[in-house]
């Protein structure tokens, strides 16, 4: 922490990048204003019409608060020292809603696609979406890449109006969830798009966090390998540098990269926005633990990350959405083993799962299709973070209870249940006390239930859907939201 903030001192009083020029401010809540100045100087803040004082520590850090202010702006922000000649001023600064939007690839995945890639990924309408992407209410801060071996303190970013421009390199996802809250809300829409594709979870997550839950020995250890084949590596190409200059050939080496370092991301792309106010959350991510121990390991890892950022960001428990992964042709359990645990963080307060099984496409695990993902998660925030009376979740699984023999699956918004998709497969399975599952047959009740039942099992005990990478058949509720994957095995 004191690393982070001596590498940001500065002996002229300054704002955090955070609060740069086209800022959003979050409003009806307290806001923290925060930078950094000489040891003992004195701040002043101003904005719209309030005054707030802080004096600098011996780090070099200030921060004061900001009573709540209605949606509003723009409005100018000046702060001034007294050890400070110049006072600096940022103008053009709104108050509304602000969301930290995080994760890795089909989080980061830009409204232009990823177009510099071999195939090329495209984002489905991209030019037209592009083209009408002007929001003068929509503010987006796009954070650099950043890795870090302790938390910092300041971001690596600033604020742009929405344009086609800006939009374009935006992610995609994000962006759609913000265009849908501000046409639904009026309100000013801060986006921040804090992302780094092809990470695991253990990167994004507080190392503290971790050993609170207990997962120091797997996941750190396995961080602290990484570290360690980081090291080597670059000891491999510091010899082969040396080789190269001598006049002998080498092979290439591919060093580990360090951002799979329990933390590294946490301190580098997340630990810089916890001082500032915000609304929400939003969350897509998932992919890169697909393998062991991340896996097995995910529904704790995961709700520990949520609880953590929660605590650092010191808002309570602000709504933190989050996306289930889609169907993608990806032959073992693995893939749905993290849908499932993903389904199991619901058991934390205000939190929401955007399902999109049938978003997916079988060879690509980039979708096109980020509409639906923004409009799913715009659609729960709707109702979780802006108490609109509607229906925003998908069918979530409750229990399983056994039914001569056939399982009883009881559902929770399953209202008008219609099955779509692969006529000839249910995509539900059963299992006995052998735990070996089986594909089943299912009607469903027209009391929302669901009979699952097949000839190879005569004494039910488990039940499970989607448990295959790439999914097929659908069950949506009168909303139009499909089922999500889950298992009844504990």
């Amino acid at each position: 922490m004191l690393l982070g903030l001596s590498q940001s001192a500065a002996a002229e009083v300054r704002l955090a990048r955070l609060f740069s020029d086209h800022a959003v401010l979050q409003r009806n809540q307290p806001v923290r204003i925060f930078g950094f100045a000489k040891p003992g100087e004195k701040v002043t803040v101003h904005f719209h019409d309030q005054t707030a004082d802080a004096t600098t520590d011996k780090y070099g850090w200030w921060e004061t608060m900001l009573a709540p202010e209605k949606a509003g702006g723009p409005y100018t922000l000046t702060v001034s020292g007294d050890a400070t000649a110049k006072p600096v001023e940022r103008t053009d600064i709104l108050v509304g809603d602000v969301w930290f939007a995080s994760g890795q690839s089909n989080m980061e995945m830009p409204l232009g696609g990823f177009m510099n890639r071999k195939p090329q990924l495209p984002i489905k309408d991209s030019e037209k979406e592009i083209a009408a992407a002007t929001h003068p209410e929509i503010r987006l801060f796009l954070q650099k890449r950043s890795t870090s071996s302790y938390p910092e303190y300041d971001a690596n970013g600033e604020w742009t109006l929405c344009t086609p421009e800006t939009a374009k390199d935006f992610s995609a996802a994000a962006y759609f969830f913000g265009r849908d809250i501000q046409q639904h809300e009026h309100v000013p829409i801060g986006l921040i798009d804090s992302t780094w594709g092809g990470m695991p979870t253990q990167a994004f997550s507080n190392p503290a966090a971790l050993a609170k839950a207990g997962l120091t020995d797997v996941l750190l250890d396995q961080s602290r390998l990484a570290e360690a084949q980081a090291k080597a590596a670059m000891l491999r190409e510091q010899r082969r540098y040396e080789a190269t200059a001598a006049g002998k050939e080498t092979k290439p080496e591919r060093p580990v990269a360090d951002t799979w370092i329990v933390g590294s991301l946490y301190n580098g792309m997340v630990a810089p926005f916890t001082h500032y106010t915000i609304k929400g959350a939003l969350w897509y991510q998932g992919e890169a633990d697909r393998t062991e121990p991340r896996t097995s390991n995910y529904r704790r890892a995961f709700p520990a990350m949520i609880q953590d950022w929660r605590a650092e960001w010191n808002e309570g428990d602000f709504p933190f959405l989050f996306v289930q992964l889609p169907s993608f042709d990806f032959d073992n359990d693995k893939w749905p083993t993290v849908r499932d645990a993903q389904r199991r963080a619901l058991a934390l307060p205000n939190t929401a799962m955007a399902v999109t099984l049938d978003t997916g496409e079988a060879k690509n695990i980039h979708p096109p299709d980020k509409l639906t993902v923004g409009t799913r998660l715009a659609l729960a925030a709707r109702e979780i973070a802006y108490g609109e009376k509607i229906e925003s979740a998908s069918p979530t699984f409750v229990n399983a209870t056994a039914d001569g023999n056939a399982m009883r699956v009881h559902l929770s918004h399953a209202d008008a249940l219609m099955q779509k998709g692969d006529a000839t497969a249910s995509g539900f399975e059963i299992a006995g006390a052998d735990k070996v599952f089986h594909p089943a047959a299912v009607t469903v009740q027209k009391d929302g239930t669901v009979l699952v039942s097949s000839p190879e099992v005569t004494a039910p005990m488990y039940v499970r859907y989607g448990w295959r990478g790439w999914v097929t058949t659908f069950y949506y509720n009168k909303t139009g939201l499909p089922l999500g994957t889950f298992t009844s095995e504990p």
